[in-house]
């Protein structure tokens, strides 16, 4: 800013409207690298997402409902099973993320693994004494 005022007035006669813009557009680029850009990449990477989903894939919704889908209904809708013989018709643009079913089943069984690990070897420290 202090740029500014001593452009301004070394040229007293008159007035630069360059310098007075140059804020503004510092603040327009400053709003494009912090809002614009990180937005349009999220978009971006959801419509990738919604149209790499299909049958069979566990997802979540946007409402935060888990399921499969079971089949397509026209280019812009879903049927999910949520439960045992319960679907929902949802809209293609609903779908938030998919679940990534191996890598739970993998930290389930890491997590199974290390309880057992645990117990036989607070049964051996038992057994010792």
């Amino acid at each position: 800013m202090h740029l500014a005022f001593l452009l301004a007035s070394s040229e007293e006669s008159s007035p630069n409207i360059l310098v007075s813009l140059i804020p503004f557009l510092v603040i327009g680029l400053i709003m494009y690298f912090l809002l614009i850009r990180p937005q349009r990449k999220r978009m971006k990477e959801a419509a990738e997402l919604q149209s790499s989903v299909g049958v069979g894939d566990e997802v979540i919704t946007t409402a935060g409902i888990y399921g499969f889908i079971t089949g397509e209904d026209g280019p812009d809708r879903f049927w999910l099973e949520v439960d045992d013989d319960v679907q929902v018709r949802i809209a293609r643009a609903a779908v938030s993320r998919k679940v990534d079913t191996n890598a739970e089943d993998e930290a389930a069984a890491a997590k199974v693994a290390d309880a057992e690990a645990k117990a036989d070897a607070k049964s051996d420290d038992s057994d010792e004494s």
